[in-house]
């Protein structure tokens, strides 16, 4: 494995209990029957009753499990040891029929020997991928002819900005990354939050920036037909000291608002 992808793995394994304990997450309202998937996937993705689903980079499951609750036969994959321990301790607590494989993404296909009605992955998972050619092909060889891929996740052109504070106290956001593709990544040393509150990671982690065209091109170029492209201007959570969330649930750039595309959905088939 990646020494880099090998450092992720364990900073997610540091990460994991804390999420589970956030009201960020809320496990105890999944657990009560809260569907965790934003309007946004289960309207674009569409009826998934009765088809086979393949949950790439899923965490500790709630989004893979949500998907069964759908109807979904849904299976999850993540590189995280902790998080799919929390994950199948919550699949059998809930008595859902939902399989977990603990695996890294590029070795998946020496793993797993089955294709799938729908590939899906979302919410903050291209940052932790080094090779999105690598990956894409790891996408198709698991679709079904005819299956669907989709996508949520960060704008490419979100991660550029970077919050900035003037003499006044008041935040601001500026253009301070690159908003192409880094081959080598960004290493972060540890000690800083995670996006679910101020507990402190003290595990490193990798990270890399993936341009809109680098992403299109991969998929096109693991032979899938997008079917389209749709952005977003709010976000997941709170990236930036100015946003505040709307009545919508979503989270939006006060001064920019409605100006910077901060999400992004994909859909192609094989």
């Amino acid at each position: 494995m990646d020494e880099r992808i090998e450092v992720n793995r364990r900073n997610w394994n540091e990460r994991t209990p804390i999420h589970v304990a956030s009201k960020f997450y809320d496990v105890e309202g999944f657990k009560a029957g809260r569907i965790s998937l934003t309007d946004i996937e289960i309207d674009e993705l569409g009826p998934v009753k009765g088809k086979s689903l393949l949950h790439l980079q899923c965490h500790f499951g709630m989004d893979t499990m949500s998907w069964a609750r759908l109807g979904a036969n849904a299976t999850g994959v993540d590189i995280s040891d902790s998080a799919i321990d929390v994950a199948r301790g919550l699949n059998k607590e809930l008595g859902l029929d939902v399989r977990f494989i603990r695996a890294n993404i590029y070795d998946l296909p020496s793993v797993l020997d089955e294709q799938f009605d729908v590939v899906y992955t979302a919410v903050g998972v291209l940052c932790w991928l080094p090779d999105l050619t690598a990956w894409a092909q790891v996408v198709a060889h698991f679709l079904k002819r005819g299956g669907t891929f989709y996508i949520l996740d960060g704008h490419p052109s979100s991660h550029t900005f970077e919050p900035v504070q003037s003499s006044d106290g008041e935040f601001d956001i500026k253009p301070l990354n690159t908003y192409f593709p880094n081959e080598e990544g960004f290493l972060f040393p540890g000690g800083g939050c995670t996006y679910t509150g101020p507990q402190i990671i003290e595990t490193p982690s990798h990270e890399w920036q993936h341009s809109m065209s680098e992403i299109v091109n991969a998929i096109i170029g693991a032979g899938l037909k997008i079917e389209f492209l749709h952005e977003f201007p709010f976000g997941f959570f709170r990236a930036f000291p100015q946003m505040t969330r709307g009545d919508d649930g979503w989270w939006h750039l006060d001064k920019y608002d409605g100006n910077i595309p901060l999400i992004f959905s994909l859909k192609a088939t094989k």
